[in-house]
C-alpha cells in the first residue's frame, strides 16, 4: 500500500476518533436542566428564573421540597438560599442551562 495513503488514514482514523470523544464529553443540557427542575420540586414549584454570569437564580414556591444534595451532584459548585430564593453557581454552564430549563417551563 502506497505510504501516502496510509498517512491519510491514519490521520482520518485520528480525526474520527477525535470527535466521538468531543461528543462523549459534551453534556446533554436537556437532560440535566430535565434534572434540574426535578430537583427544584417540578415546574409548578419554579415561579422565576434567571442566570446573571455563572449564577442560576430561581425563585420557589416552596423552598423545603429543593433537592440540594442532587442540584450540588449535578455540578452546582454552590447553592445560596435567601427565603423562597436560590442562587445556584453553575460556572460557565449556567447560560446554556437556563436557555433549556426555558424551554421546557
Amino acid at each position: 500500500m502506497n505510504p501516502l495513503i496510509q498517512y491519510i488514514l491514519i490521520i482520518l482514523a485520528l480525526i474520527l476518533i477525535a470527535l466521538v470523544i468531543t461528543k462523549l464529553m459534551r453534556k446533554d443540557f436537556n437532560i440535566e436542566a430535565n434534572k434540574l427542575i426535578g430537583y427544584l420540586g417540578g415546574k409548578d414549584n419554579i415561579i422565576n428564573a434567571e442566570c446573571n454570569m455563572s449564577r442560576f437564580k430561581v425563585i420557589l414556591k416552596d423552598i423545603s421540597i429543593v433537592d440540594k444534595d442532587a442540584i450540588e451532584k449535578l455540578g452546582a459548585k454552590g447553592i445560596v438560599e435567601i427565603d423562597n430564593q436560590l442562587k445556584i453557581i453553575f460556572g460557565k454552564d449556567a447560560k446554556q442551562l437556563k436557555r433549556y430549563i426555558d424551554e421546557i417551563l
